[in-house]
């Protein structure tokens, strides 16, 4: 059913009567989400109780509110105007089981610490490598051939007195992260939070593209969703990353994509080349950021704006990410 007909279906939304009546009533609850022709709730703000903001935030799906109301807060994005909606509507619908998770894990992420945070994103991203939406795209999915590349060359270390500059060194493959990526840049950071002499480091990609994401032909190898969530929690770069803190430095320029502004996000600063560009695609594959993103980014930007870009899968320009405070500064 397209957009257009949902919305319409709904008079375009819910106004503020239709919309507490579902918050007051737990049983109703059950007609949106996966599996309902609601993947999404969209409702208009307005002079609504705020003394239900915790029931918005127990819907089983995104809660989209248009306009302002004292519910604002509560809702997992807020948009101008209904046609505004519309799109995260639609996405929502193409995987309502990662959308569900999705602001989920959004909504715990900011209650929790970063470590804490990280595991859950770990446990909701393995459970939806298992599910039926990352299942079809991974059955659709195509291979790129690749011309292999040595394990040592992927990952460039330089120290420079007492700062420490990886380089991200897979150019023909945009530096997706790939397991032999992932792993050395988990030992290099693991081996510098233990040197005392090692005052900053500095993160950074070869060729026109910072990091294009997670490597998609290696997506979905683990053989089930709790070795899938044992093998993160123990080779996980964006942990390594988080606790380097105001120590972390980052430059951007072309796709910082998925992994690549998840990763990039826990720098303390991040510049970027004026073609930088940002984007969470994660939803197609049916999956969450699963980068560190669902943490990296609610600290940077807000819950609200990470949840719109991972709804969206819209591509936010380097002015964009400057104005959100995604980045702290366009070098040119």
């Amino acid at each position: 059913m397209s957009t257009a007909k949902v919305l319409a279906m709904m008079s375009r939304s819910l106004d503020r009567s239709e919309f507490e009546a579902l918050l007051r009533e737990p049983a109703l609850r059950a007609d949106v989400g996966p599996g309902t022709p609601w993947p999404a709730v969209v409702t208009l703000l307005g002079d609504s109780d705020p003394a239900l903001s915790a029931a918005v935030q127990e819907l089983p799906c995104p809660v989209v509110g248009v306009g302002e109301g004292p519910l604002q807060d509560a809702c997992d994005v807020v948009v101008r105007s209904v046609t505004d909606a519309a799109p995260l509507f639609d996405n929502a619908m193409a995987t309502p089981l990662a959308a569900m998770v999705l602001v989920q894990q959004l909504r715990l992420s900011t209650t929790l610490p970063t470590a804490s945070a990280l595991i859950a994103e770990s446990l909701a991203f393995a459970t939806l490598q298992m599910g039926p939406e990352f299942c079809a795209w991974r059955a659709a999915h195509r291979k790129k051939p690749c011309a292999p590349q040595p394990l040592e060359s992927q990952l460039l270390v330089e120290r420079r007195e007492d700062s420490l500059h990886l380089r991200l060194n897979r150019p023909a493959r945009g530096n997706a992260i790939g397991v032999s990526l992932r792993d050395a840049l988990c030992a290099t950071l693991e081996a510098a939070q233990c040197d005392d002499s090692i005052r900053h480091v500095h993160l950074e990609g070869s060729g026109s593209h910072f990091c294009a994401g997670g490597d998609l032909d290696e997506f979905g190898l683990a053989p089930d969703p709790a070795t899938a969530h044992w093998v993160r929690t123990q080779r996980f770069p964006g942990a390594w990353l988080a606790q380097f803190g105001d120590r972390l430095s980052c430059r951007v320029q072309g796709a910082a994509v998925g992994a690549g502004i998840e990763l990039a996000a826990f720098a303390s600063t991040i510049r970027a080349a004026p073609d930088a560009w940002f984007q969470l695609p994660e939803l197609r594959y049916g999956l969450i950021p699963g980068a560190g993103g669902t943490v990296s980014l609610p600290r940077r930007i807000g819950r609200q704006r990470t949840a719109y870009l991972a709804l969206s899968m819209t591509q936010l320009d380097a002015e964009g990410a400057l104005n959100w405070g995604l980045i702290d500064a366009i070098e040119h």
